[in-house]
């Protein structure tokens, strides 16, 4: 049999394996915490108003768990405890995060009409592909259910019970790290070894991203500012396993936007060949991270056994990693859970690319070797 129908046949059993029952589970459970938090806020409002009225305003739109809490109503206050908690156990980050659960106004227009008395409707985001969204579910103070537009903002308050972006981003890049580091105990023994020069210092290879644009952050109205990270793929230089790093990207808010990280996104000790390939992702809700690290190296790790000779198709290799784990998104694995923006194929070690765009053209950037 050719090689490239046995890595063909693979990766088409590899894709049947991949059937997203932990990321539906995890999405739907997520969605029935944000129901059931926002139906009691709506029916508890005139108790909350005041809390809510503190903490949202023109210098911040969110309250945070820490600010509902502190009503009078300690039955309530037990309740958002508890959402709170089974939110961060969903996205496997309990360990790691202590707070998640947030109420944020949906849009800074929508602050003044607050402010003066209009009644607010508490939402949250839906199940499921956004791409597939109908409706936004939302209550009113009496608990009355409404239907929202998905893409058309609403002309009145809304009030988004939700994960705040930040914390579960930051939160789930950590459980993944150390979950990859497990699979990897070499990697990780090396990467965590006391850096003590018993010589001359050599130099360190990065690429740095100095700039980037996204074009369409692919969020609706309801979803706010964006949380992007990225997964750099490769293989490791003195193994015949994956490299996977994760790499947060918190600036990345807005699309249609210029921004200037000057930020370290490659470390070429760590990649064979001196190419990866840089996945860009946009964090949402419904993500078990621990159980997406998990399948990221499965994922990546089984094509690499699939070939024989990993020097014959070097780059090549690469690409099919990268290549695997985006087709993997939009059968549901990550939907919606963390949608894919776009991929940078082939950055080579030592290489400046102006102004580059990703392979889907919804972002520019530019990256510069750095030693």
């Amino acid at each position: 049999m050719k090689k490239n129908t046995l890595i063909a046949l693979l990766l088409a059993g590899i894709t049947q394996a991949l059937t997203p029952a932990f990321a539906a589970n995890a999405d739907n459970s997520v969605v029935d915490i944000k129901r059931d938090t926002a139906k009691q806020l709506s029916q508890d409002y005139a108790l909350l108003a005041p809390v809510l009225h503190r903490s949202i305003n023109a210098y911040g739109l969110n309250a945070s768990l820490q600010s509902l809490t502190q009503t009078r109503a300690h039955q309530l206050n037990d309740q958002l405890r508890a959402a709170d908690r089974a939110l961060r156990e969903a996205q496997g980050v309990e360990d790691v995060a202590e707070q998640l659960l947030e109420v944020r106004l949906a849009d800074p227009s929508m602050l003044a009409r607050w402010q003066a008395g209009q009644a607010p409707l508490f939402a949250f985001e839906p199940a499921g592909d956004d791409k597939t969204w109908t409706q936004i579910e939302a209550y009113d103070t009496n608990g009355k259910v409404h239907w929202l537009d998905v893409h058309q903002l609403p002309d009145r308050p809304i009030l988004v019970v939700d994960a705040n972006g930040e914390a579960s981003l930051k939160a789930g890049l950590e459980v993944m790290r150390r979950t990859l580091a497990e699979q990897a105990p070499a990697s990780r023994m090396r990467r965590h070894a006391p850096m003590m020069a018993q010589g001359p210092t050599e130099p360190i290879d990065t690429t740095v991203l100095k700039s980037i644009r996204l074009e369409d952050d692919q969020e609706p109205w309801i979803s706010g500012a964006a949380e992007v990270y990225a997964i750099v793929t490769g293989v490791n230089p003195s193994r015949d396993e994956p490299t996977l790093d994760i790499v947060d990207m918190p600036y990345l808010d807005y699309d249609q936007t210029n921004y200037h990280p000057n930020q370290v996104m490659i470390h070429w000790e760590r990649y064979r060949w001196g190419a990866a390939d840089v996945i860009l992702m946009e964090q949402d809700d419904g993500t078990n991270y621990k159980e997406l690290a998990l399948k990221l190296n499965e994922v990546a790790s089984d094509i690499i056994a699939a070939i024989p000779d990993l020097e014959v198709q070097a780059y090549g290799v690469i690409t099919k990693i990268t290549g695997k784990i985006i087709e993997a998104i939009p059968d549901g694995w990550l939907t919606n859970d963390d949608d894919f923006v776009d991929v940078y194929y082939t950055l080579l070690k030592d290489r400046e690319y102006r102004d580059h765009p990703s392979a889907g053209g919804n972002t520019t950037a530019t990256w510069e070797p750095l030693t």
